[in-house]
C-alpha cells in the first residue's frame, strides 16, 4: 500500500528509488502513530445504496449504483450531496451515476450529478458520471481531491454549421463568468468554484460540451488528465491563478471547423484562460486540433469595460500575466495554435506549434514576452489577410523572440502597429502602445515564404538570425525599422519547471496530425474510434456519406423517398476503403428521406431533403452600397461584367476566397473577387400544396421574394445568419422564385433550401 500511495504523490520517483523491504518496514512502524493518515482499503468502506435524488453522504463510504439505472436531478442541486469534510467517496466498480436516458439529447440534459459545498479535504476516486448539465460541481471545497472520473454524454449543445457553411449562432462567449455563466449556459464535466490548493488527476471527458471549468481557483495541481473530443473547452480557466497544468490532453476541443471550407473555431479551444489568469505554469500539455489550442483573454474587466470594481481600479499591468508555457503541444488548430492578448510577462518556451491555420502565436498588444526555443512549422495556410505564420502581435511591445526554429509557415513573425482605436480606452491609457523595444535575435528561417514582416510604426532589433531557402527575408512597411543592437542581446534566462504526471500526452496522437482529420458532427468533433455516419456532401443533385471507422460493412435499410423511385441510392467504396453511400434525386423538385445504417450494435440514421431546380445566377462585381443604392447595384447584374451560368442548387459557401474559390464554379472567366460581389438567382419551381419553409443561411444581405411577395429581408450587413419565411399553397402550383444576395467584405456564405413547414 505504502509504494502506491507514494506513485500518487507529485515526486515519487527520489522517495521510491532507494526503498527495500527493510526501509519499507521501518518506513511502515514510523507511519504507524499517523495511521488514520491512511485511507481504509476499498474492501472495507461501508457501502451506500444511492437509489433517490438528494441523496446526502457525510461519511467515507463506497456508493453503489443500480445498473442502467437513471436518476434525475429534479431540483437542480445535485443527486449526491457530499455534506462533510474529510472524507473519501469512492464509486464501486462499475456503477455509473446516470441522470437521463442515453436517448435524451446532449442538449436536453440538466441538473449536477454529484454536489459539494463548503467542505473541506474531500476526497472523490473512480466516479462515473453521464446524463447531467453538469456531472460535478464543487464550490469553497479547499484542498479537494478528484482521483479518477470518466464524465461521458453530459450535456453539450446541438450544432448548426454544416460541413458546406458556419452558423454565426454557435459561436461562444467565454468573456462574462462573474455568475457562472460558463456551467450554466455550456455545461461542464467538472466545475471547480472558489477553491484552494485542489488536485485534479485521470479525469477523462467525452461526448460533451466542456472538461473542466475552474473558476477563482488558487493552487491547484491539474495533471494526467484526457478532456478531448469535446465541442468546448477542455480546461476552461477564469480569474484563476497560480496553478499547475500538467501533462494533461486537451486535444479536438472544437467547433465551427469544415475542412477546406472554413476555419473559424468560434471560441472553442483545448486550454481557455480568460480574466486575468497569472503565475500558472502550463507543462507537457498536448493541446491539438482545437479551435485555438490555448486562448487567453486579459478580459473585460482588465480593459477597463464596464465598471469598475472599485474606485481606486487601474488597468495598469492588468491582464493574464507571468504564465510560463513550458514544451506543450498546441498544433493543428483551426485558428491560433496559442492566442494570448493584452497581457504582460508570459514566458513561451520549447513548444510545438504545427499546422495551426491561422498563426501558431498570436499575441495581439503583448508586452514583455519571451518566445524562445520553440518549433513553428507550416502554420498560416489558412490565415486572413496578413494575419498568418508563426509568430504575429500587433502593437508589440518589449517582447523578445529567441532562438526559435521557423520552417515552412506563410510568414515567419510578423509584428505591427497601425492606427487603433484602443488608444482613447482605459487599458491603452493606462499602457503605453508604442510598439517598440522588440528583439528578433538567434532564429532560424527554413523555407518560410517571408521571414520577417515589419508594418506600420513598430521596431524590432536584429540580431544572429539565420535564413535558408526563404521565399523573402525581409519585408518593411510605413514607419517600421529593423536594426541590429548597439551591444549583444542577454540570453534568455533559465527555468526551472518539472511536470508532474505519470501520462505522456505530447506525440501521443500523432497518427492524427494535421486538420484533415478535424471530423465535426452535429455535436462535435468525431472520436476516430465510435461509429459515425458522416455527411461527405449535400449538392443539390447529390447527398453522400461515408460510414467510419473505414473497413466495417454496414448494413442498411429502412430508405424513405419522396415517392416511388423519387431517390437512387448506390453504394460505393473511396480509395482508402471507406463504405460511401450516394443518395441522387431522379427529378426535378423537393425530395425527402430517411434511412438507418447499422455498424455493429450502434444503429445510426440519417436524413435529408434535396431541392433540385434548375437556377438561373448571376454574379457581379458590386460598384456601390446596395444598401444605399439599390437600383444601381441591380444595374450591375446587367452589366457586360457580370457572369451568368445555371447551377441545380444554391449551396455557395464563398468563405473568405469569394465565387473564384469555388469548385462548383471553376472553369468560369471573370468571376468577381472576395469582396464587394452580388449574387442574383431566380428558377421556376413545382410545388406540391402546403406550407412551406423558406430558409437560408447568409452573409451578407439577402431577399427572397416568391411569385412577387417578399418571404425574406435581410437586407444588411452581418455574419453568417439563418432566416426563414413561410410560402403557403392552396394547390400545386409553379413558383417563381428570386434570390438576392450582396457581400461586403470578410467571409461570405448563401445557401438557400425549402422544407416542408409542418
Amino acid at each position: 500500500w505504502i509504494k502506491a500511495r507514494l506513485s500518487s504523490l507529485e515526486r515519487p520517483g527520489r522517495i521510491q528509488a532507494g526503498l527495500d523491504n527493510g526501509a519499507m518496514q521501518a518506513l511502515l512502524l514510523c507511519l504507524l502513530p499517523v495511521a488514520p493518515w491512511i485511507p481504509a482499503q476499498q474492501e472495507a468502506l461501508p457501502r451506500v445504496v444511492v437509489s433517490a435524488d438528494d441523496t446526502r453522504i457525510d461519511k467515507s463510504c463506497m456508493v453503489v449504483l443500480a445498473p442502467d439505472q437513471v436518476i434525475a436531478d429534479a431540483n437542480g442541486d445535485g443527486v449526491i450531496h457530499v455534506v462533510a469534510a474529510g472524507i473519501r467517496v469512492v464509486f464501486a466498480p462499475g456503477s455509473v451515476l446516470r441522470g437521463a436516458a442515453p436517448t435524451i439529447p446532449a442538449n436536453e440534459l440538466s441538473g449536477v450529478g454529484v454536489r459539494l459545498e463548503g467542505v473541506s479535504d474531500v476526497v472523490l476516486e473512480n466516479l462515473a458520471i453521464e446524463g447531467y448539465r453538469c456531472a460535478i460541481l464543487a464550490t469553497s471545497c479547499d484542498r479537494l481531491r478528484v482521483d479518477g472520473a470518466q464524465l461521458r454524454r453530459n450535456f453539450g449543445q446541438l450544432l448548426k454549421s454544416s460541413p458546406e457553411a458556419e452558423d454565426g449562432s454557435d459561436w461562444l462567449w467565454p468573456h462574462a463568468n462573474d455568475e457562472q455563466q460558463w456551467r450554466r449556459n455550456y455545461g461542464a464535466g467538472l466545475s471547480i468554484h472558489r477553491s484552494r490548493d485542489v488536485v485534479v488527476r485521470r479525469v477523462v471527458a467525452r461526448e460533451q460540451q466542456n472538461g473542466i471549468l475552474l473558476d477563482r481557483v488558487e493552487g491547484a495541481k491539474v495533471y494526467d488528465n484526457d478532456c478531448s473530443f469535446l465541442s468546448g473547452w477542455g480546461l476552461a480557466m477564469w480569474r484563476s491563478s497560480h496553478n499547475l497544468i500538467s501533462r494533461n490532453a486537451f486535444d479536438f476541443c472544437i467547433r465551427g471547423y469544415s475542412h477546406g471550407v472554413y476555419n473559424r473555431g468560434q471560441d472553442s479551444a483545448g486550454i481557455l484562460a480568460f480574466e486575468q489568469c497569472s503565475n500558472n505554469v502550463f507543462v507537457e500539455n498536448s493541446a491539438t486540433h482545437g479551435g485555438d489550442g490555448f486562448f487567453g483573454f486579459a478580459g473585460q474587466e482588465a480593459l477597463g469595460e464596464g465598471t469598475p470594481p472599485s474606485p481606486d481600479f487601474s488597468c495598469e499591468r492588468r491582464g493574464n500575466n507571468d504564465n510560463l508555457f513550458l514544451r506543450n503541444d498546441f498544433s493543428y488548430a483551426a485558428a491560433h495554435g496559442l492566442e494570448l492578448t493584452f497581457s504582460f510577462g508570459n514566458q513561451i518556451r520549447d513548444n510545438q506549434f504545427s499546422g495551426n491555420a491561422i498563426c501558431g502565436i498570436w499575441g495581439g498588444f503583448s508586452q514583455d514576452t519571451l518566445i524562445a526555443g520553440n518549433h513553428l512549422r507550416a502554420n498560416g495556410d489558412r490565415g486572413y489577410g496578413l494575419e498568418r505564420g508563426g509568430v504575429n502581435i500587433d502593437h508589440s511591445r518589449g517582447n523578445r523572440l529567441l532562438g526559435n526554429r521557423f520552417e515552412g509557415n506563410r510568414c515567419g513573425v510578423h509584428l505591427w502597429a497601425l492606427p487603433t482605436g484602443f488608444s482613447d480606452k482605459p487599458w491603452g491609457l493606462a499602457n503605453s502602445l508604442l510598439a517598440e523595444g522588440n528583439l528578433v535575435a538567434g532564429n532560424h528561417f527554413d523555407g518560410d515564404e517571408v521571414a520577417v514582416h515589419l508594418r506600420g510604426a513598430v521596431h524590432a532589433w536584429n540580431k544572429d538570425n539565420v535564413y535558408s531557402a526563404v521565399g523573402e527575408g525581409l519585408q518593411l512597411e510605413g514607419e517600421a525599422k529593423w536594426r541590429e543592437p548597439h551591444q549583444d542581446p542577454l540570453p534568455a534566462p533559465g527555468v526551472m519547471a518539472p511536470a508532474l504526471g505519470e501520462s505522456r500526452p505530447v506525440g501521443a496522437r500523432v497518427h492524427l496530425a494535421g486538420r484533415e482529420n478535424i471530423i465535426m458532427t452535429e455535436w462535435g468533433p468525431w472520436d476516430h474510434h465510435s461509429p459515425f455516419l458522416q455527411s461527405l456532401r449535400r449538392g443539390p443533385d447529390e447527398h453522400l456519406y461515408k460510414v467510419h471507422p473505414v473497413g466495417v460493412r454496414p448494413k442498411v435499410r429502412s430508405l424513405i423517398g419522396g415517392h416511388a423511385d423519387a431517390i437512387q441510392m448506390d453504394f460505393l467504396t473511396d480509395e482508402d476503403g471507406g463504405a460511401l453511400i450516394s443518395l441522387k434525386p431522379q427529378s426535378p423538385g423537393f425530395h425527402s428521406y430517411s434511412f438507418h445504417v447499422q455498424v455493429g450494435e450502434r444503429n445510426l440514421r440519417a436524413h435529408g431533403s434535396m431541392l433540385l431546380a434548375d437556377w438561373e445566377l448571376t454574379l457581379f462585381a458590386s460598384p456601390v452600397d446596395p444598401r444605399q443604392e439599390l437600383a444601381a447595384w441591380r444595374a450591375a447584374a446587367e452589366g457586360e461584367g457580370a457572369v451568368h451560368l445555371r447551377t441545380p442548387g444554391l449551396r455557395l459557401p464563398f468563405g473568405s476566397g469569394g465565387p473564384q474559390q469555388l469548385t462548383a464554379l471553376a472553369g468560369h472567366a471573370g468571376l468577381p473577387g472576395a469582396d464587394h460581389f452580388g449574387t442574383i438567382a431566380r428558377t421556376r419551381l413545382r410545388l406540391p400544396a402546403g406550407r412551406w419553409k423558406v430558409q437560408t443561411l447568409s452573409d451578407d444581405g439577402i431577399r427572397v421574394v416568391a411569385d412577387g411577395r417578399t418571404l425574406i429581408d435581410n437586407w444588411t450587413w452581418h455574419g453568417p445568419t439563418r432566416d426563414e419565411g413561410v410560402l403557403e399553397l392552396e394547390q400545386a402550383a409553379e413558383v417563381d422564385l428570386l434570390v438576392e444576395h450582396f457581400e461586403l467584405d470578410g467571409y461570405s456564405v448563401l445557401e438557400f433550401e425549402i422544407v416542408p413547414a409542418d
